[in-house]
């Protein structure tokens, strides 16, 4: 019964566009698991961490579904992440049933586009229980010149 259910887990994740390797046991990994995916370039993979109808808050902008985010930064973000060094300073989690909240406080200082980069941001995602894995629905981006 136990293979079958693994089984049943992996179909099921390949049917939604989602790998085994994809899929993380918490909330905090599973940001964790999309920056990193943002970091290498896999462009597939850190979609596949975000839900369709996710919403992107940043800079005042809002980023509606998957798609927009894809069409829209998702391509500077992996290049920005690829030259400037992303630290988690504190980062917190609230689980309430199939509902998650990941806070995060982080410093990220290189270059990019010949610009030296050191900012200090906050990131706020909202994660929701879906099946054996968790998908972000809301990304919250702020940040600011360290001094």
């Amino acid at each position: 019964m136990f293979k079958n259910a693994v089984a049943a887990c992996l179909l099921g994740g390949a049917m939604f566009g989602l790998h085994a390797s994809t899929l993380a046991a918490s909330p905090k990994e599973t940001v964790a698991a999309f920056h990193a995916a943002l970091a290498s370039g896999d462009r597939d993979k850190a979609l596949a961490f975000l839900a369709p109808e996710i919403a992107i808050y940043e800079a005042g902008n809002v980023e509606r579904s998957r798609d927009e985010y894809a069409a829209s930064h998702l391509g500077a973000d992996m290049e920005f992440v690829k030259e400037a060094k992303r630290t988690v300073l504190k980062q917190s989690e609230r689980i309430d049933g199939n509902t998650a909240v990941v806070w995060e406080e982080t410093e990220t200082s290189g270059t990019w586009r010949g610009r030296t980069v050191h900012t200090l941001g906050t990131e706020t995602a909202v994660l929701e229980k879906k099946g054996d894995h968790w998908s972000i629905v809301h990304v919250h981006w702020s940040s600011r010149r360290a001094k």
